[in-house]
């Protein structure tokens, strides 16, 4: 009952105009179209999407951003688990905005949270950008075996004067991390180290595309390459894209193949 109460109460105050408020996420919109939400990555701010914003008019943008990151104080973010409370509020957000089953992108930790929509029917199809569906994949780790260590570090970084000096200077050289909390971005490495949704992405009824970065070597990129398609192997019709030579940020080092990627996905 309270499952089919919720969509409606959040329709009627969308109908009402009532601006959406979070403790866990700040939403700003920008332009007119299609909804396209976007979520950042680790500690990054919606400024990481300004080239998709310019390059790709025509669509209402959603720009999500986590409390904590990229200079908003961290509120609920600073303590206990971060991802799954963080998807149920992002859907909350598409509930209370009347949006119906938008395009979602997500860039790393971004993927992650925009996978997870697409998992539970929110979004209408979902690009996951340089993420394999394991956050601990991502260091070539598994979620069985990065978990206790992920825990471990944890505390190092939020209990320890060494770590969290350590983690602020992360901060501080990342782009678009300035203002981060350590606190939030250690609460946040912990539950990715404890995520897998590969076995669950048979079951995801909606199209997913992946972009992945890969470097100017040849070995290596078909070593990433493979990662990628074993990752994904669970979901058949997942669209894979490559696109280098790039590092992380490929929306920024590689934008106009990136967007190129980005708009075939949005027709």
């Amino acid at each position: 009952m309270a499952m089919a109460v919720l969509p409606r109460a959040a329709a009627s105050a969308a109908a009402a105009g009532a601006p959406f408020s979070s403790r866990r996420i700040m939403v700003t919109v920008r332009g007119s179209g299609p909804d396209v939400l976007l979520i950042p990555g680790l500690a990054s701010g919606p400024g990481v999407w300004n080239g998709v914003l310019a390059a790709l008019p025509g669509y209402r943008f959603h720009l999500v951003q986590l409390r904590g990151f990229a200079g908003l104080a961290p509120d609920l973010n600073r303590s206990g688990p971060l991802i799954a409370p963080v998807a149920d509020e992002i859907a909350r957000y598409v509930a209370q905005a009347g949006l119906r089953r938008p395009a979602v992108v997500g860039h790393s930790m971004g993927a992650t949270l925009a996978m997870m929509l697409g998992l539970r029917g929110v979004a209408g199809r979902v690009m996951a950008v340089d993420m394999l569906p394991a956050g601990a994949g991502m260091v070539g780790g598994t979620a069985s075996g990065m978990g206790y260590l992920a825990d471990q570090l944890s505390q190092y970084f939020t209990g320890t004067k060494a770590g969290r000096a350590y983690l602020a200077q992360i901060v501080e050289q990342a782009p678009g991390a300035k203002g981060s909390d350590p606190d939030v971005i250690a609460n946040a490495l912990r539950d990715l180290a404890n995520i897998d949704l590969g076995p669950q992405l048979a079951r995801m009824g909606v199209p997913l595309s992946v972009v992945y970065a890969v470097g100017a070597d040849g070995a290596q990129a078909a070593e990433i390459g493979r990662r990628f398609r074993a990752a994904y192997a669970a979901k058949k019709d997942t669209a894979l894209t490559a696109i280098g030579p790039s590092g992380h940020m490929v929306m920024s080092e590689q934008a106009a193949r990136f967007n190129a990627a980005l708009r075939g996905f949005l027709r």
